[in-house]
């Protein structure tokens, strides 16, 4: 386990405010990695962070809105706040209080601006100071943000100020509200999913819970506000807000599902449809479409790549989308789960983890248009990694995507600290381009072999080294290079009995690199310092088809920011399966490289090899495969 430094510590600590006086937000560490989450800049909390959403004003700043307290998740003092920045986050204004420390507590705005530019804040407001509710299971939480009743503010000028007076929303009761242990006479619920602006309405999300117990909420489903005159009428005591969807069953998980359907993240498709996404305890994400403004909703499918294939893997966890300029969307979630999720989610006891773990790294994918039976329908891009942190327990969730001047920005947030990160031009350019990608990535490509110049042994170019000495530092200690590499080849269809050496640098001593087979026909990469190993295997090789004498497609990659190892197979970013939650894994963070011998071995079932002495975007291993074998 890697543990914050000091320096990490003391950075947090001085981003803090305290009393409504903002602190300048400090510089950044330098870590040679765009993704890793020290290098975005914090937005400042009184300790407790949560969905720091924004919007850009009309007079150009960034307005941010937060929950907040000097306590954790829950803790009474948790309140709301707005926070203004002229310079996309580089300084931030005064905060401001919407609603005060001091009063009932307020928790998980979203913002909405209309037309006009007046900006409307939804939140949580325990207004009647419920002290404590009752669990389904027996026993009662004293946490109680997450009841009582929906309300809204609005500023007038650019988030500076908001209207005194908080006004309530009206929400139809549900079945789930009637059967709730109060008998509706007290409701739960929250949310964090962004307003929809629609042409000729708003469309709110809200996340109705039906019983409190295991995991906190033990049963939930989705509901929408929507309002047709939001966007025009000034009185907010005039707006009106209906419920939906019609009747009174909100979104739940597919049939044979679990109790728990929330967190529901909507988006406007070209043709007028809606597509909404949200977190479920099943191990994939629940996703539907409604065809006529949210009224009523196909039935619920678990979310997959492309209408009835393969599925999203994921824990319960935010997992938002995003409609991007371009016509296109972005989809941030965490790319594991499956079944093993399920399994944790029925025991909470720790035994074998929680269904909320592991929410790092986070993975973006990118979403077109597509003709289907009733409507568009969105099919989604293999999976990059978006956000890391070095300690695998960090938690990153409710992201922000601010989309300006034709660059990308994620916010997020691990409870206790906020940022905000540019993205890469090239990771989004990439995942956008990437259903059309058929070219060879050149760019420190080191080794490049097909043909008669495919010997059983060549020359082996130079890996990078993971880690080295800092000789700047005082103690002449670790310097984490952020290095990686990517082994690209044609394998030989035909099946090899476990434990063929593939690629192979070994030395006497067993230093070096190796790639192997493995039981079920998976593959296996084992890299070797001279002083620890770490190893990863891919899942079983099925072939598209038994008879098929295809070669296939292999990009293994070493990523030495997150310390992770991916296989992607014939363009697809394996995700583990049904068999094992996982479909990448991690290797060790001290591990200095994979420096074998002078010349690779190469097994006969190699029909061609490219060595790159960096890591491979997921999109560039996709292009590489689109390309063809036997290119140059």
């Amino acid at each position: 386990m890697i543990f914050r430094s000091a320096f990490a510590s003391t950075l947090l600590a001085a981003t803090v405010f305290a009393a409504n006086a903002p602190l300048p937000v400090p510089p950044a560490p330098a870590i040679p990695d765009p993704r890793h989450l020290a290098n975005g800049r914090i937005i400042p909390s009184e300790g407790y962070a949560d969905q720091p959403y924004i919007v850009q004003t009309d007079d150009g700043a960034w307005l941010c809105v937060m929950t907040t307290g000097t306590g954790v998740e829950g803790a009474k003092g948790q309140h709301v706040v707005s926070l203004r920045s002229p310079n996309q986050g580089r300084t931030w204004e005064k905060p401001v209080d919407l609603e005060p420390a001091a009063g009932p507590e307020a928790s998980y705005a979203v913002l909405l601006k209309v037309p006009g530019g007046r900006i409307y804040a939804f939140y949580n407001h325990n207004t009647d100071r419920v002290p404590e509710v009752k669990r389904e299971d027996s026993g009662v939480y004293k946490r109680v943000d997450s009841l009582g009743h929906y309300v809204f503010k609005f500023s007038d000028d650019h988030g500076r100020t908001w209207s005194p007076r908080r006004y309530e929303v009206p929400v139809r009761e549900f079945d789930l509200d009637r059967a709730n242990i109060y008998g509706g006479q007290l409701r739960f619920f929250w949310n964090v999913g962004r307003p929809l602006l629609l042409p000729d309405a708003a469309l709110l999300v809200l996340h109705k819970v039906g019983a409190m117990g295991a995991g906190f909420f033990a049963q939930s489903e989705g509901a929408f506000l929507r309002s047709e005159n939001i966007l025009t009428e000034r009185d907010p005591e005039k707006i009106t807000f209906a419920t939906l969807p019609d009747g009174t069953v909100g979104l739940r998980t597919p049939g044979g599902g679990g109790r728990v359907a929330e967190e529901q993240s909507v988006v406007r498709l070209s043709d007028g449809s809606l597509y909404c996404v949200y977190r479920t305890v099943d191990g994939w994400p629940a996703s539907t479409y409604s065809r006529d403004g949210g009224h009523t909703w196909e039935p619920a499918a678990y979310q997959a790549f492309t209408p009835g294939g393969p599925r999203l893997k994921h824990p319960r966890a935010a997992n938002f989308v995003w409609r991007c300029a371009n016509g296109q969307y972005l989809y941030w979630f965490h790319h594991h789960g499956g079944p093993f999720i399920a399994q944790k989610a029925a025991d909470l006891s720790g035994k074998s983890g929680s269904p909320y773990d592991d929410r790092n790294p986070a993975w973006l994918v990118a979403g077109v248009e597509r003709d289907g039976p009733t409507g568009k329908v969105i099919h989604w891009s293999q999976p990059e990694i978006a956000l890391y942190d070095d300690d695998p327990f960090i938690r990153m969730s409710y992201p922000d995507l601010v989309e300006q001047d034709g660059k990308f920005s994620l916010t997020e947030t691990q409870k206790n600290v906020g940022r905000v990160h540019d993205l890469p031009a090239a990771l989004v350019d990439g995942l956008f381009n990437q259903f059309d990608a058929r070219k060879i990535a050149t760019a420190n490509l080191a080794l490049n072999l097909s043909g008669a110049a495919l010997k059983t042994e060549v020359a082996m170019p130079k890996l990078p080294d993971f880690q080295a000495r800092d000789s700047r530092r005082a103690d002449h200690g670790t310097k984490d290079l952020r290095s990686g590499f990517s082994v690209d080849f044609w394998l030989d269809p035909d099946p090899l009995p476990a434990g063929t050496a593939l690629l192979d640098t070994r030395t006497a001593t067993g230093q070096g690199l190796l790639v192997s087979t493995a039981a079920d026909g998976a593959l296996r990469i084992t890299l070797n310092d001279g002083r620890e190993e770490s190893s990863w295997a891919s899942d079983p090789l099925v072939r598209p088809s038994p008879a098929s004498p295809a070669p296939r497609h292999i990009v293994i990659t070493v990523d030495g920011g997150p310390k992770i190892i991916t296989f992607v197979v014939d363009g697809v970013l394996q995700d583990g399966g049904n068999m094992r939650q996982f479909g990448w894994g991690r290797f060790s963070p001290t591990l200095r490289s994979a420096h074998g011998a002078p010349q690779l071995r190469l097994a006969p079932a190699i029909r061609q090899i490219r060595l790159y002495t960096r890591a491979l975007r997921t999109s560039e291993a996709v292009g590489n495969f689109r390309a063809g074998p036997g290119q140059p």
